[in-house]
Formats: C-alpha cells, structure tokens, sequence
C-alpha cells in the first residue's frame, strides 16, 4: 500500500506541480504580448492550466500524508517543514499567483499600454519564481530526508 501511495503521490506532483510551474513562468510574457496586441489567448490558456492543476495538486499534500502515515513519519522534522512549504507554496499560487495573472488578462482584454503593466508582470514574475523555489525546496527534502537510514 505504501508503494502505490507513494507512486500516486509522486505522479500528481510531477503532473500537476510540473505543469503549474511551467505554465505560470510562461505566463507573464505571454501576458504582456496579449496586451500589445496579439490577444489573450496564450496567456488565458496558461492561466486556465494554471488554476485546472491547482485544484488537482491538492492531490499532492493528500498522498504524501497518507504516505507519511503509512511509514510512520509524520512527526519527522524534514516532513514537517515540507508540509508548512508545501502549504506556503499554495497559499501563494491562489492568493498572488492566480490573482495577478487575472490582473494581466483583465489588461490583455483592451490592450493597450504595455509598458503599465510591465511592473504588474514583474511582480507576477518574481512570485511564480518564489512559488517555483518553495517546490524546489520541498523535493530535495524529499530525496535527502534528513536522518533517513537510507543512505542517500
């Protein structure tokens, strides 16, 4: 059981995490070209993958508890820190993330002045960045797993 639990965990990260931190870094530069003028549709495709993951990456804390559970280390430090992360990490797709890339496509909907919404993008940019690291963060504990026994 533990295998599988494992196995589903690592697949609807690799999956819906993945997919997420590829389509939000793309996203700001394709929100600003809609803006110029070649309309929304890149950019308003990226965000609906963005959001469809998003509800599917719950998936990812709920498979690694189950299997946290089943090895019996919840209580492990390097579990615990990749829990609070992972729980940063989605509080900041759906409260900064998600909402700035609506900003972006609110703007791409009359485009306009691209050079105002550059520093929208930037931000936007450097959030996804932040995002896309608390994931890194959260992988190397799970390969490292300080004070595993096994040897990695």
């Amino acid at each position: 059981m533990t295998k599988l639990l494992l196995s589903v965990h690592v697949l609807v990260a690799i999956l819906a995490v993945g997919s997420i931190t590829v389509a939000a870094s793309m996203f700001p530069r394709q929100a600003l070209r809609a803006i110029g003028g070649e309309g929304p549709g890149v950019a308003a495709l990226l965000h609906r993958v963005c959001r469809g993951y998003a509800v599917a990456g719950i998936a990812v804390p709920v498979f690694g508890i189950a299997t946290g559970a089943q090895l019996g280390v919840l209580g492990d430090a390097w579990l615990i820190v990749s829990l609070v992360l992972t729980a940063g990490a989605a509080a900041l797709l759906a409260l900064a993330v998600l909402p700035g890339q609506r900003t972006l496509l609110t703007l791409a909907e009359a485009p306009g002045d691209v050079e105002a919404a550059r520093p929208v993008a930037a931000r936007l940019t450097m959030l996804t960045g932040v995002f896309n690291l608390l994931w890194a963060v959260v992988v190397v504990l799970m390969i490292v797993r300080p004070g595993s026994t096994t040897g990695a």
